[in-house]
């Protein structure tokens, strides 16, 4: 089985995310695409201080008409920070004849030399990364990759791929732009204004019903 990964904080999950994920599948011929809300983010606070269980049922809602999509509250059920190298690594034990594809926006990808044992996350799983509105591959997407592990890489003329030593692929995707952010979706809520076709119709409704994101 071929197995997407789409992790984030979702605060709140919108439609670019659900797009990402859609095309990710098509591009990739991927059996399901699991959608893992960080509990506890390494990287920055969550903003407004939005409880997971919140940012979970908003998730799942985004994604229940669509059933190659699932959730998972892997996260939330271990302590510390949510790191990925972790959640792959209880994945692929939990999955051990699935193939994993880590998908991720080229945004996150230029930033993964500072996420936990980040060689690591290259033997576990492809990477899908996607670009983002802002920014652009260049004409050697090498050139992407953090220098620490270049070496482990090379280009296979005969697929077109860049290839991991393990086997793993880097595979770019242009989504189709929709220059949607929570953070914009978080600022409209606050200053009193329409979230409609930013998010899906289930998640606008909770978060008018549970008063998230009043405060800005």
């Amino acid at each position: 089985m071929k197995i997407g990964l789409l992790g984030g904080t979702f605060n709140p999950i919108h439609l670019a995310h659900l797009r990402i994920a859609e095309e990710a599948r098509e591009a990739c011929g991927l059996d399901r695409v699991v959608f893992i809300p960080a509990a506890t983010p390494p990287h920055k606070a969550t903003a407004g201080d939005v409880p997971f269980r919140d940012r979970h049922a908003m998730t799942q809602l985004a994604t229940e008409d669509n059933p190659a999509f699932a959730v998972t509250d892997l996260e939330s059920r271990r302590p510390g920070k949510s790191y990925s190298i972790d959640s792959l690594s209880i994945l692929q034990h939990e999955n051990p004849d699935a193939h994993f594809y880590f998908i991720l926006g080229l945004d996150s990808f230029l930033e993964i030399h500072t996420w936990k044992d980040f060689q690591g996350l290259f033997r576990l799983a492809h990477f899908v990364i996607v670009a983002r509105p802002g920014f652009s591959l260049p004409s050697s997407p090498t050139e992407l990759l953090p220098v620490a592990v270049r070496e482990e890489f090379c280009y296979d003329t005969k697929s077109g791929n860049i290839v991991h030593k393990s086997g793993n692929l880097l595979i770019f995707i242009k989504e189709t732009r929709l220059d949607i952010s929570s953070t914009r979706i978080r600022q409209l809520v606050a200053e009193k204004h329409s979230i409609k076709y930013l998010v899906t119709p289930a998640v606008e409704d909770y978060i008018l019903r549970h008063g998230l994101y009043l405060s800005g």
